[in-house]
């Protein structure tokens, strides 16, 4: 980790209070004495679509994680909209509606166990996740967390500041299935005078994600791995294997299999080898494009998709003029760039309406039923040996999900 990093804490002078500069200075001390990157936490991330939650859901089957069925959400959704959570109203507020959201249900913690820590210690978004997520890990036996939001690959400066021995998996798939989905999923906000995006504008979104994603790798250097969905697909033990050396620990297909959790025990699994069977989610532009939106989309992002080692079926630089290329990636690029601003702008904190449990219910991915049963399934298992891991109990007692 580069000194620049380590430093920055990403407030200014007049901002940093005694306590939060004592805060900020521990946190750094802790980085550099990291000796155990075994129990270093995860994060994953990538563009929407990008089949993140399957490569999380395999971290969790693989075993020694916190079984945490949810989309975390704490840097892109939470915390923009509470403020300074240095300051202890607004984290008392950031509280309140978590624990009445999805969020804290799929956690299996009580209000007591994490209300005093954060009310009392936490300063900072990293501070929050970190709260919860030990807290959910001493509960189960787990030597290690993981965070899955796709959209937190926005925020890894402030993920690396706050939670400095983080370690960054950047899930990439070829551009144009992930446009087509976008597309197709409403996933994108469009500018106001559009009903939905344009598989042409989800690919233009991809390629800015995949560029910040991309860009955060020159700082985060040994801390930071890019895996390819097809390769997850087409070849998962020689994926686990790059990331077993990567996180330190042992991830085993067969147990994976075994232990099935969540994307990963669903008989369509892109994991279990079906890039051979009726369902193939690689490639899946080749069917569905028409070949204008295949020459459009090609014409747009080719470039990022050649320099990713993604073979081009088109011509596509010469179906969009230099000019409208030049426009569009302008155009878009400074569109994402302000909705990403004002998500951190003061100004839009004080104006927008306070973010309600309901809100974040409709817009987070959780597995409230599956996080019930595990729950259920290791109750029990509090009476046994505290060495046996939560993965272990979860299937002795049925949990699979």
């Amino acid at each position: 980790m580069g000194v620049d990093i380590i430093t920055n804490t990403g407030a200014s002078p007049d901002s940093l209070t005694p306590v939060r500069i004592r805060h900020e200075v521990r946190a750094l001390e802790s980085a550099l004495h990291v000796k155990n990157r075994s129990c270093a936490p995860v994060f994953v991330v990538g563009s929407p679509r990008s089949g993140t939650t399957l490569l999380y859901d395999i971290l969790l089957s693989a075993g020694g994680f916190v079984l945490y069925l949810g989309e975390s959400n704490v840097f892109n959704l939470l915390a923009p909209r509470f403020g300074d959570l240095a300051i202890r109203e607004n984290r008392a507020k950031m509280l309140e509606v978590w624990l009445a959201s999805s969020l804290f249900r799929v956690s299996g913690l009580e209000r007591r166990q994490v209300e005093d820590k954060i009310l009392n210690d936490c300063r900072n978004a990293g501070d929050f996740l970190r709260s919860v997520m030990d807290e959910m890990a001493q509960q189960q036996g787990a030597q290690r967390w993981a965070g899955n939001a796709p959209e937190e690959i926005l925020h890894l400066r402030q993920i690396k500041q706050t939670i400095p021995d983080a370690l960054v998996i950047h899930m990439i798939r070829d551009g144009r299935d992930v446009s087509l989905s976008l597309s197709q999923k409403r996933y994108i906000k469009p500018f106001p005078w559009k009903d939905r995006e344009t598989p042409e504008g989800a690919a233009l979104y991809w390629e800015w994600m995949v560029r910040k994603g991309r860009a955060a790798a020159e700082w985060l250097g040994k801390d930071y791995i890019e895996i390819r969905f097809e390769d997850v697909v087409s070849d998962p033990r020689s994926v686990l294997h790059a990331l077993s050396g990567f996180l330190e620990q042992e991830l085993d297909y067969d147990v994976v299999l075994k232990n099935a959790v969540g994307a990963v025990a669903k008989p369509n699994t892109s994991f279990r080898g079906s890039a051979s069977t009726e369902f193939n989610p690689v490639a899946r532009w080749k069917q569905q494009f028409t070949p204008e939106q295949l020459g459009q989309v090609e014409g747009l992002i080719g470039s990022t998709l050649s320099e990713l080692g993604y073979e081009l079926a088109t011509e596509g630089r010469e179906e969009v003029s230099a000019l409208n290329r030049t426009w569009s990636r302008l155009v878009y690029r400074q569109f994402f760039e302000m909705k990403l601003q004002w998500k951190k702008n003061r100004l839009a904190h004080a104006i927008r309406h306070p973010l309600t449990a309901k809100e974040i219910d409709d817009m987070v991915l959780v597995d409230e039923a599956a996080a019930a049963r595990i729950r259920s399934s290791v109750e029990p298992a509090r009476e046994y040996t505290e060495g046996r891991s939560n993965l272990e109990r979860m299937a002795q007692f049925g949990g699979k999900s």
